[in-house]
């Protein structure tokens, strides 16, 4: 599928060092760096934010304050002040005169805190169908919508798989559509109405070790890469969970099919669901 849209977030681990700034500048101050991939840009950043921090929902808006000093000088925080500002009914153009974000990125973000608010006004005993669809469609998590409509993440999951709202199977196109694309990089979307592959089966699901950052770093992703290795040595066919564009697991060659997903109990669960793998090894 050739129509993707890929958003990369850097992770910053600022909050480990004392007197240490959270400005962001031209100095380099980011410890690794997520990829996340969907149909649309809200769906490719909602799953970018969780990837960086695996406490983080999406693009909530309770998690910082306003504050328009952090929206003029950028800082690690910044995504989540703005979220707090467009939930706040800070308009598009007020909030592009204090970030110079571009509009199309702001009213983006805008859809998402949009949808969070006709969210949060249903009640979690009748979630529509429609409304349920499009949440997914634009990225948001089934712990997230849980959030909002004040129930939990298994019963939003139970809802979903009752109304048929799972994800879909798409391939990376690398050769921009000049013929069928045969690559192993896929990817989950709600914004699609069929695989692009087979599910044979007789997989083993490898997960990786995500991010990286302060105390896990490329040390950890070897013992994924090691993992595949030796189950490849065995004649096993392989899948790799992983969103880390800097590892060697997520390479092209070393899995026989490569997910960029996040490593969170629903995609996890999902990816099994459609995979039906003979077992789940954890790096």
């Amino acid at each position: 599928s050739l129509d993707y849209c890929v958003v990369k977030i850097p992770r910053w681990d600022l909050a480990k060092f004392n007197r240490v700034s959270t400005k962001i500048g031209s100095s380099m101050k980011s410890v690794g760096e997520v990829m996340a991939i969907g149909r649309n840009f809200e769906e490719a950043f909602q799953k970018a934010l969780r990837m960086v921090d695996e406490n983080v929902n999406g693009f909530d808006p309770y998690l910082q304050i306003v504050n328009e000093i952090e929206l003029q000088e950028p800082t690690d925080k910044r995504m989540f002040v703005l979220a707090a500002a467009l939930k706040s009914n800070y308009s598009v153009d007020k909030l592009y005169e204090l970030t110079k974000i571009d509009r199309w990125f702001l009213q983006k973000l805008k859809n998402i805190t949009d949808y969070y608010s006709i969210l949060e006004s249903i009640s979690s005993a009748s979630i529509p169908y429609n409304i349920l669809k499009c949440a997914k469609q634009i990225g948001f998590s089934d712990k997230q919508i849980a959030a909002a409509i004040k129930s939990t993440e298994i019963a939003v999951r139970k809802i979903r798989e009752e109304y048929y709202i799972t994800p879909f199977v798409k391939q990376i196109d690398t050769v921009a559509a000049e013929w069928p694309a045969s690559t192993n990089y896929l990817y989950l979307t709600y914004n699609a109405i069929n695989h692009d592959l087979e599910f044979p089966g007789e997989f083993l699901m490898v997960l990786g070790s995500g991010v990286y950052r302060i105390g896990s770093s490329v040390e950890f992703d070897w013992c994924a890469v090691g993992c595949l290795r030796e189950l490849k040595n065995q004649g096993k066919k392989t899948i790799m969970v992983n969103y880390n564009p800097e590892t060697v697991s997520t390479d092209y060659d070393m899995s026989d099919r490569l997910y960029f997903e996040e490593i969170s109990f629903e995609v996890v669960m999902d990816i099994y669901k459609i995979e039906q793998p003979d077992g789940v090894i954890l790096c």
